[in-house]
């Protein structure tokens, strides 16, 4: 189980090795912005995608609105999931590094000395984006879409296999899916309360200057109204 792809002949080392290659032929600025984008900036930027909707969310304020913020709390505790789940799998596997076996990469990071298989950067985006999907569709797509850009800057660095990316996103999106009714089922009526509550209400639905949640009382100028009118008659 120590190795997946062992030769050259093997796609899975063929697709690293097409992938990998347009580091070498790519400008050395080009490289350093993509060892940062594949190390820290995707999943910073899956961190703003998450707070982003969650803003939108709240400041939309509709009546699903506990449901969805309760989504969103479940995209990050997903993706911590998977990561835990991927540890046994790791230590099962054992799969070393790409550049431990095969020679003539371009390894834009050094001082990986885990296991290959599977990819937490992987793991840990596409959970987040599936996550998202579940709260908004939207978001949701484009937290996907950043997901996949993970994946494949994490070949083109050299320190994963394609198959450690694709392993990565099928535990993100199972972890995600399969848990998500449970997850749901427990944090949805949290929420609610939290909604409820004066002091962080704010946390589901945006409040009004007044202190009121928004469209809690829609009709709250008909009486005043109502008797506008009968004085004047």
């Amino acid at each position: 189980m120590a190795v997946l792809a062992e030769s050259g002949s093997n796609p899975d080392v063929d697709l690293l090795y097409d992938i990998n290659g347009l580091a070498k032929d790519a400008p050395h600025w080009f490289d350093r912005v993509m060892e940062f984008v594949g190390e820290y900036g995707l999943l910073l930027a899956m961190v703003l995608l998450v707070l982003w909707c969650w803003w939108s969310v709240r400041r939309r304020g509709a009546e699903d609105a506990a449901s969805s913020v309760a989504a969103l709390v479940w995209a990050p505790l997903a993706a911590g999931i998977a990561v835990l789940v991927n540890v046994p799998i790791r230590g099962f596997v054992e799969r070393p590094r790409p550049f431990v076996q095969h020679q003539g990469l371009d390894v834009l990071v050094s001082g990986k000395t885990d296991f290959s298989f599977v990819s937490d950067h992987a793991t840990i985006t596409m959970a987040l984006g599936v996550g998202l999907f579940v709260a908004n569709r939207r978001f949701g797509i484009a937290g996907i879409g950043l997901a996949l850009l993970e994946g494949f800057c994490r070949v083109y660095m050299g320190v994963h296999y394609p198959t450690d990316v694709v392993g990565g996103f099928a535990l993100g999106t199972a972890v995600a899916l399969l848990l998500s009714p449970l997850a749901m089922a427990l944090l949805t009526p949290l929420m609610r309360a939290v909604e409820r509550s004066p002091r962080v209400g704010w946390i589901v639905r945006r409040r009004s200057v007044g202190g009121a949640r928004e469209g809690a009382f829609p009709s709250a100028r008909k009486p005043v109204e109502s008797e506008e009118r009968d004085l004047a008659a």
